[in-house]
């Protein structure tokens, strides 16, 4: 089977866009997009001239290649101090648990920002952190970004990479958005614009459906805190836990209202409007899953449904 050399040896492509390409490729019906799923990783590099040359054997290819592609711009390390250790990507947590129903402390945001009194946006299970990283970065001197996350050595690896990049718009905290999150937000200068909620642990039993992250508690303080104008994203590779989301917050009807855009097929939007991928996302769309996504804006008073 022929190589993707060709497909990405343009030297004026980002690495998003050859993570897209590879991807495309990869998951092409012409190539066949049910071949074994365990491959070798694959070969990058980068010239003087920071041009990127990325040659990959469609056999060789897996998700966690398409990820590093993706987040390639950011240059992490993964060299880090001991104290972190191993971490667990796929660690599952129980939010109800005695050990995560103390609210985390509010920080001192004038020594955790820059600038706290930009906008903030919240990702609730921010995982590895890296899609907040992007964004930081992207949007540095327009946007705060925290990231909440229940799993503590993701949260400390997080603010190691944040050092290391030398951002001063973004900072992750060790959480459990069901109890912190309105101690947290309703202390923050600046305005909520922005909440994601993105590949949530589905909690598959239905005894365990209430360690699901979205309950009505947690609805609530996001709207009681969310700016009118602000935005609420969420989005799932499992559809029962999709349609719960989108239940909790279609019952919102007085408040908020779903962003109809022309890139929605049954109520879901097709693309993420977020210009960058999440790591689960790349990961259930190359095992040919589909993501469920929806945004909600809220509405200014004056157009409030009565």
């Amino acid at each position: 089977m022929a190589s993707l050399c060709q497909a990405c040896s343009s030297s004026s492509a980002t690495p998003l866009l050859l993570a897209k390409r590879v991807f495309s490729l990869a998951s092409s019906p012409f190539i066949g997009h049910k071949s074994p799923r365990h491959y070798s990783s694959f070969r990058a590099s980068t010239s003087a001239s920071a041009s990127t040359s990325v040659c990959l054997d469609l056999k060789e290819v897996r998700s966690t290649d398409l990820v590093e592609l993706e987040y390639a711009d950011l240059n992490l390390k993964y060299k880090i101090s001991e104290e972190v250790g191993h971490v667990r990507i796929r660690q599952h947590v129980n939010p109800l648990s005695s050990s995560f129903s103390t609210p985390a402390p509010v920080p001192a945001w004038d020594e955790v920002y820059k600038d706290p009194s930009l906008p903030l946006m919240v990702d609730i299970g921010s995982g590895s952190g890296r899609f907040l990283l992007w964004l930081a970065k992207k949007n540095a001197a327009s946007r705060n970004y925290l990231g909440l996350e229940i799993r503590q050595k993701l949260v400390k690896r997080a603010n190691f990479w944040v050092n290391e990049l030398g951002l001063s718009n973004v900072h992750f905290i060790f959480a459990n958005a069901m109890v912190s999150f309105e101690q947290l937000i309703s202390s923050y200068p600046g305005p909520l614009e922005l909440v994601s909620i993105l590949c949530p642990d589905p909690h598959f039993k239905k005894r365990h459906q209430k360690r699901r992250v979205v309950q009505k508690p947690l609805v609530h303080s996001i709207l009681q805190n969310l700016k009118p104008g602000g935005k609420i994203f969420v989005q799932s590779d499992v559809l029962e836990v999709a349609q719960d989301m989108r239940d909790q917050f279609d019952e919102e009807a007085k408040v908020l209202r779903h962003v109809d855009t022309a890139d929605t097929e049954e109520g879901w939007l097709m693309e993420n409007p977020m210009g960058i991928r999440t790591e689960r996302e790349i990961h259930a769309e190359f095992e040919g899953a589909r993501i469920y996504r929806r945004l909600y804006q809220k509405q200014d008073s004056a157009s409030m449904i009565v």
